[in-house]
């Protein structure tokens, strides 16, 4: 059996193979920066259906946030190799798995803006190592967090118009106090700011939070995406929800930026899933697209 994985902070998306079958199934985003391998044995064991065939699993393909170190790696494979103790596992980052579901064997920018954002050129083949993917903390712009934190602090400074802070009071239990705990002493505080920047997608046509949406954007493009050479060349493609559900708005600042945008993708697990069955020289019935 194979398992193919792709791992955002927030939610963690599976697929897999056996016996000419799919299936399919969801955990908890597993990010090595967060979680260690005992943790992500715990996570594992929340999904009754894994006990079923845990031993027959005899390949993982593990595409993950976080993923950007030996060391990291590291910590995912000791934790998948304590539930799926039969498994050979691979663990790459989450640049990788989107450039096989976006790009394949072309070249492109593969631009990952979910719960978190980074980027990478993608030659056909592999993307390279770069100054990008700092985190919530230094980075992370344009994706789910960096707006999450901008509607938190335009609240909390009283900054946010106030027909919107109304709305966004009787949505959020959203004191300072609760906020802060939240953000600097809890786990996961990346997922918790991304959480806030959902109150967005209903609002997005309001002037306020589209100049936010629009202002992001552009701050991921100058810093992420402006320093490859050839960015107004070759494809941008764009990978999690944030791109997703926001991609009017971001086809619009790319375009006024000369950004040729390629593929869009929620989630890049079919795509990765089909590309791996192909290099292991699997053909399914009906193939996952």
């Amino acid at each position: 059996m194979i398992l193919v994985a792709d791992s955002g902070s927030t939610k963690t998306d599976w697929l897999g193979y056996h016996s000419g079958k799919t299936i399919s199934f969801h955990t908890q985003g597993i990010n090595p920066y967060f979680l260690n391998a005992q943790d992500i044995h715990k996570v594992l064991s929340k999904v009754q259906m894994l006990e079923e065939f845990a031993t027959d699993v005899k390949e993982i393909y593990f595409y993950g946030a976080g993923c950007s170190s030996p060391d990291k790696h590291e910590i995912i494979s000791n934790g998948l190799s304590l539930f799926f103790s039969n498994a050979y596992i691979s663990v790459e980052n989450d640049l990788i798995g989107s450039g096989y579901a976006t790009c394949g064997d072309e070249k492109g920018l593969v631009c990952i803006l979910g719960t978190g954002s980074n980027v990478s050129y993608w030659d056909g083949s592999m993307t390279y190592d770069s100054n990008y993917g700092l985190g919530y903390i230094l980075g992370d712009e344009g994706s789910g967090t960096f707006f999450g934190r901008k509607m938190i602090t335009s609240y909390l400074y009283q900054q946010m118009p106030e027909d919107l802070r109304l709305e966004f009071t009787a949505q959020f239990d959203a004191d300072k106090e609760t906020i802060i705990t939240n953000v600097y002493q809890k786990v996961l505080p990346n997922t918790y700011l991304a959480s806030f920047s959902r109150f967005m997608y209903e609002r997005r046509d309001h002037p306020f939070i589209y100049k936010v949406l629009v202002d992001g954007f552009q701050e991921f493009i100058d810093t992420n995406i402006k320093d490859f050479k050839d960015y107004k060349i070759i494809d941008c493609h764009f990978v999690g929800s944030i791109a997703f559900y926001y991609q009017d708005i971001l086809k619009y600042v790319c375009e006024n930026n000369g950004i040729h945008v390629g593929k869009i993708l929620q989630k890049p697990i079919e795509g990765i899933f089909n590309y791996i069955l192909k290099k292991e020289g699997i053909t399914i019935n009906s193939p996952i697209s």
